[in-house]
């Protein structure tokens, strides 16, 4: 069974054991009811002298007691019912716990699984890097096309900001890296994205709560990777914060939320735009 079909077992016989209760709560007020009306008959009888009064209220009291005698015998079943169920949901919720216990074991293998792809990756990127700086090659390959700067983004921010962006760069004659325009179809997307990062002066990160994500591998592997390319050969990352708080990215990183940073809260795309051809110019 799965887990949330325990949990469904679970529910239901709360559900039964609540219903229980209210039906024993019920049966339970009317035996004290019952009580009531025998101790006051036998009162009744007690101070009266009357045949006929004597008689009336014994005839009650033993209808109330055989009344009684039933709802007793309901109460007590009921009492039964309830432990009985509370014994099945005990056990029902034992086996729920151990399948979410192997379930959260399932869900941290294929976390590990995934982050060990995507450390391999990273390696596979550092040794590129590494081989590059080793042979003393120039930065640029001439073999391969150069950009001014490569842009890291989640593809949800593409329609709020970076596609405007990169046309603005673009219009101000920037070379622009840009995976909606440089990944073709059939083309690997890891190669392409290697190919931009080391043949790009500068990369700019738009940092955002889509970028940050804990899901966001591909964005994590590309803020490393310009990371590693800034230490290594002096390229600068140019962060732009984009609908996040400070607070947010200091949540992620430190050495981020430290960097200076451009934000779209405070500039329009044209002006950080602008700011992108002075820094070439510079």
């Amino acid at each position: 069974m799965s887990v949330e079909q325990y949990q469904r077992n679970v529910n239901s016989l709360d559900k039964d054991i609540a219903d229980l209760e209210k039906k024993k709560a019920d049966v339970d007020s009317k035996i004290a009811d019952l009580n009531s009306k025998i101790d006051s008959a036998a009162n009744q009888i007690r101070r009266t002298k009357s045949a006929a009064t004597i008689k009336s209220k014994t005839n009650q009291i033993t209808n109330w007691n055989k009344e009684l005698t039933r709802k007793t015998k309901d109460s007590a079943d009921y009492g039964k019912k309830i432990v009985d169920k509370r014994k099945k949901r005990n056990e029902a919720y034992l086996k729920l716990q151990k399948e979410e216990q192997q379930e959260d074991k399932k869900q941290a293998n294929t976390i590990k699984k995934m982050q060990a792809s995507y450390e391999s990756r990273i390696d596979e990127l550092m040794n590129q890097i590494t081989v590059h700086v080793e042979n003393k090659s120039s930065f640029y390959q001439e073999s391969e096309e150069n950009y001014d700067v490569f842009v890291s983004h989640a593809w949800e921010d593409k329609e709020s900001f970076v596609d405007g962006f990169v046309t603005e760069m673009q219009n101000l004659g920037i070379k622009v890296w840009y995976d909606k325009e440089k990944i073709g179809w059939g083309d690997s997307m890891r190669a392409k994205i290697d190919e931009g990062l080391k043949n790009s002066k500068f990369g700019i990160a738009v940092i955002s709560p889509n970028y940050i994500a804990p899901e966001k591998y591909w964005t994590k592997a590309e803020l490393d990777g310009l990371f590693q390319l800034e230490s290594i050969n002096g390229k600068f990352l140019l962060p732009i914060w984009h609908n996040i708080t400070k607070q947010q990215i200091l949540n992620y990183s430190s050495i981020i939320a430290n960097k200076k940073a451009l934000s779209t809260a405070m500039m329009t795309i044209n002006e950080i735009a602008v700011e992108m051809k002075k820094l070439l110019e510079g």
